[in-house]
């Protein structure tokens, strides 16, 4: 099978969205690779307590991971971010922004599977998503599983995580995963924000979704 190279995002694929959410507008960032469309990955960001927002460069990197792969990417702000309305809820409000994303890109992209993709808190939010919609898969990129109640997960997900990430210890990872006999794929030197491995970050998950 020839090799995928990741290639950057046009701004003519670029589309701002304002969708209404139960605590009002949801800004989102769209791109659309063009036919043909392999899904619609909602890709989820990390804590905005701690500045995270759709700009993040794990989610950026996810998104034109994604968007090589013939998925339209979709990336919002969650609440009380950037244009997104409402207030910061512990992923409860989140989750449930996440979910009115998702019946706006499946309307619009109907027939297409759902694909979601999470970091670190955006990985604990997309857990509970999991358990709400039928996604084809989820993908988790250095899930906050110690500092938030991380749900089970189906059995394909997929697990990324650093080996010496000093947020999310590596070894709280595996006590969480161990009990769901689930994989972790580990980067070597990888700390939480993966600098210097975000290139390696999208290898493993075009692997994985050439598989």
């Amino acid at each position: 099978m020839h090799a995928i190279t990741v290639r950057p995002m046009p701004p003519s694929s670029l589309e701002h969205l304002r969708i209404s959410g139960p605590a009002g507008n949801i800004e989102a960032d769209l791109n659309d690779p063009g036919e043909p469309h392999r899904g619609i990955a909602l890709i989820a960001h990390p804590n905005p307590v701690q500045g995270g927002t759709k700009d993040n460069k794990v989610v950026t990197t996810l998104a034109k991971t994604f968007f090589s792969l013939g998925y339209v990417t979709i990336r919002p702000n969650f609440r009380g971010v950037g244009a997104s309305e409402g207030a910061h809820d512990e992923g409860h409000g989140e989750t449930e922004d996440l979910l009115a994303v998702a019946a706006i890109a499946r309307q619009r992209y109907a027939g297409l599977p759902l694909m979601l993709a999470g970091f670190s808190f955006g990985s604990f939010v997309q857990t509970r998503m999991a358990r709400r919609v039928e996604a084809e898969r989820l993908v988790l990129v250095g899930p906050a599983v110690n500092r938030f109640p991380a749900e089970q997960v189906p059995r394909n997900t997929l697990v990324i995580h650093g080996e010496l990430d000093d947020v999310v210890p590596l070894t709280a990872v595996f006590d969480w995963a161990r009990p769901q006999n689930l994989p972790i794929v580990v980067i070597p030197g990888g700390d939480h924000f993966f600098h210097g491995r975000l290139n390696q970050l999208s290898h493993i998950v075009i692997q994985h979704f050439r598989a």
